[in-house]
């Protein structure tokens, strides 16, 4: 009775995480190509003519680039809220009516005992949203590509087991980089990306004595790095007597390299 998971990508480039059960495997966002995809796949062991399912949190590219190819190829049913399905209308291709299902934020959809939980993010999308998965008394708590996290936010995903969380830009590195003032002022805004220090302040809020893995997720490639976000954030959870290493285990993730398929 295990529920397991790989975050396959995470970054700018591209965003795919995989869960499963002992009944049911789920992709989380398409947003490499299928080919791509296909290859993280093997890298873990698993197989994509086998999937239950891909659930969709928005319509940005780096979510979705795969979605209309693995659908069509592998006659895979998609999962996504009305808004996110209309806005995704003309950028995936057609995707056959009888593979098109609608799962509404801040809802709780099953897969046999696999229950997935669907809850809104800050983001600036037609309606972002995350999962948590539940399974035989585990938690894991999927949360990027939101400006801040609420209160709300924190309800949902406190106590869990696992987490991948946004750990996107350092801010002084994206202060003083070269991207145009308008797209800084978006990724630091309320409706962007959340920072690897503000990252660590909603950890502190949510992280239980059950919580073991830590994944840092969505890193910029421009405004951030693997050592520094790692840094950033051990040194904010210590300052409030969260211990990295001891309570629990931070990990990386990689905008081309899977995690290993590990147990929640």
């Amino acid at each position: 009775m295990s529920l397991q998971f790989s975050v396959l990508a995470s970054g700018s480039t591209g965003n795919a995480i995989y869960v499963e059960n002992d009944q049911h495997s789920l992709l989380i966002d398409a947003g490499l190509s299928g080919k791509q995809l296909a290859g993280l796949f093997q890298q873990i062991g698993r197989d994509m003519n086998k999937l239950s399912g891909i659930l969709v949190t928005h319509e940005h590219s780096d979510h979705i680039k795969g979605l209309g190819v693995i659908a069509r190829k592998y006659k895979v049913p998609v999962y996504a809220n009305e808004k996110t399905w209309n806005a995704m209308e003309g950028l995936i291709g057609q995707v056959h009516s009888d593979q098109k299902f609608i799962f509404q934020t801040n809802t709780v959809r099953s897969f046999g005992s696999l229950d997935v939980e669907s809850f809104g993010v800050s983001h600036d999308a037609a309606e972002p949203m995350f999962y948590v998965f539940h399974y035989n008394g585990k938690k894991l708590a999927l949360i990027t590509d939101t400006g801040y996290v609420s209160d709300r936010m924190k309800g949902t995903i406190r106590d869990a087991d696992a987490y991948v969380f946004e750990s996107n830009h350092d801010v002084s590195m994206l202060r003083m980089g070269h991207y145009p003032w308008s797209i800084k002022r978006r990724i630091l805004s309320d409706v962007g990306h959340v920072s690897n220090e503000d990252a660590a302040l909603a950890m502190i809020d949510v992280i239980g004595d059950t919580t073991k893995r830590i994944y840092l997720a969505h890193l910029s490639l421009d405004n951030n790095m693997k050592d520094l976000a790692r840094m950033s954030v051990e040194q904010t959870l210590a300052s409030k007597g969260f211990i990295a290493g001891e309570q629990f285990e931070l990990y990386d993730t990689d905008p081309k390299a899977p995690t290993p398929l590990v147990f929640v």
